[in-house]
């Protein structure tokens, strides 16, 4: 362990839980690297993932965003393809991005979709899928409202996704957030996962929290608190 680390791990009582206010004025605090860091969270559920009917999924539009500028491409055509330029996304097309990611290109970092184009972007599955790039209706990157997409995403709309291990990680904003930006985003986040509790979830639903920085430790919130 870094120095660094090492001079935040003392600030933190591992076997404390702390209160959500609590807990981000620490994570500030232990958040020394020379960049930004990224403030997350990681949540150990009490779902079984192997069942489709205990899997937890969905988005969140952050209120106050994630502190990154998200880089959208969009697959439309005509009229629709124009809707996404006025909305302002990064990168508009069709057959001709197909063919440029194909050739190596991943110049994006969230891609959006109109249903009538997914015949297209299905052939870009087995690069897509596994980088977490693939338009899906269930996190709203497959619609027609284009404008709304967009402007969610640049926003600050982040996925939330169970996974096989039954972990949810998700960023909460960045270390130079105000304490009131990283609380607010924190309570958004997490009344959206309770309300996304599957109906045959049993016993404790979120059985520990912990928050971070990127380079810091990991400090346990008490989870009774949200």
């Amino acid at each position: 362990m870094g120095k660094k680390y090492t001079d935040s791990a003392k600030l933190i009582d591992s076997q404390k839980q702390y209160d959500p206010e609590e807990a981000i004025a620490l994570v500030k605090q232990t958040a020394k690297a020379k960049f930004d860091e990224t403030i997350e969270i990681s949540l150990r559920m009490g779902v079984d993932p192997r069942h489709a009917d205990q899997q937890i999924r969905g988005t969140v539009v952050l209120p106050h965003g994630t502190g990154k500028k998200l880089t959208v491409l969009v697959f439309a055509k005509g009229p629709k393809a124009d809707e996404a330029q006025a909305a302002g996304a990064d990168f508009v097309g069709a057959e001709d991005m197909v063919a440029k990611i194909q050739g190596g290109w991943f110049g994006f970092d969230v891609c959006v979709a109109t249903p009538d184009m997914m015949g297209v972007v299905g052939r870009l599955g087995r690069v897509l899928g596994p980088k977490g790039l693939m338009p899906n209706p269930k996190t709203g990157t497959v619609t027609m409202d284009l404008a709304k997409a967009i402007n969610d995403i640049k926003a600050g709309k982040v996925e939330y996704r169970v996974d096989k291990t039954a972990i949810i990680h998700c960023p909460l904003g960045k270390a130079s957030f105000s304490p009131e930006a990283l609380n607010e985003n924190l309570r958004t986040l997490m009344d959206a996962i309770i309300k996304a509790k599957p109906a045959t979830a049993k016993g404790t639903y979120i059985r520990s929290a912990v928050i971070s920085s990127t380079m810091g430790p990991g400090i346990k919130l008490n989870a009774l608190k949200f």
